[in-house]
C-alpha cells in the first residue's frame, strides 16, 4: 500500500509493520492505525514520527522519553496495558508526543501521556500517567540542544 503525506511525500506502506491502537490517540480516536517513520537524513536527531495510515495529513513528531529524562518511568497500572496482550518476554517501544510551537525554543515533550507500544504483535495504546511528577509539557529544547552538542543533559 501507499500513501500520500504532507511532510513525506509518496510512502510505501509495510503492512505488517503497521502500529494499531484500538483506542485511537487522544484527541484524536478514529485514527487507528499508525508507523513510525524515521528521518534517514538526520542521523542527529532522536525524533521520529507517528504517520497516521487513516488520515495521511496528520503526523506527528515523538520522542523516545529517556532522551529527554533519563530517570523516566512511570507506573502504569495493569489494566492499561491489557489490550497490548504483552507478555514477560514482549518487547516494548515507549514513545512520547512533542510539541513544536512556532517559538522552537517552547517545544515541549507529553510525559504524562506516553504511547506505549507491544514491539511484538504492533498494538500500542496512548495511557495517561497519574503520576503528577510528569509534565505534559516538560521542555526539551535545551536538552535536544545540548545532545546534539555532545552534552550530557539529562
Amino acid at each position: 500500500m501507499t500513501i500520500i503525506t504532507n511532510l513525506f511525500g509518496e510512502v510505501a506502506v509495510d503492512e505488517a509493520k503497521i502500529i494499531n491502537f484500538a483506542q485511537g490517540i487522544i484527541g484524536f480516536p478514529d485514527m487507528k492505525r499508525f508507523m513510525l517513520i524515521h528521518d534517514e537524513g538526520d542521523s542527529d536527531t532522536n525524533i521520529s514520527w507517528l504517520q497516521s495510515i487513516d488520515e495521511p495529513g496528520f503526523a506527528m513528531p515523538v520522542i523516545d522519553p529517556l532522551v529527554v529524562d533519563n530517570e523516566y518511568n512511570p507506573q502504569i497500572e495493569d489494566e492499561l496495558l491489557l489490550p497490548l496482550e504483552m507478555g514477560e518476554e514482549t518487547d516494548v517501544l515507549v514513545v512520547t508526543t512533542i510539541t513544536v510551537p512556532s517559538d522552537i525554543k517552547n517545544m515541549t515533550a507529553n510525559l504524562k501521556a506516553p504511547i506505549i507500544i507491544n514491539a511484538t504483535n504492533l498494538k500500542a495504546s496512548q495511557v495517561i500517567v497519574e503520576d503528577d511528577e510528569y509534565l505534559v509539557k516538560y521542555p526539551i529544547y535545551d536538552i535536544l540542544k545540548g545532545n546534539k552538542e555532545g552534552d550530557v543533559v539529562c
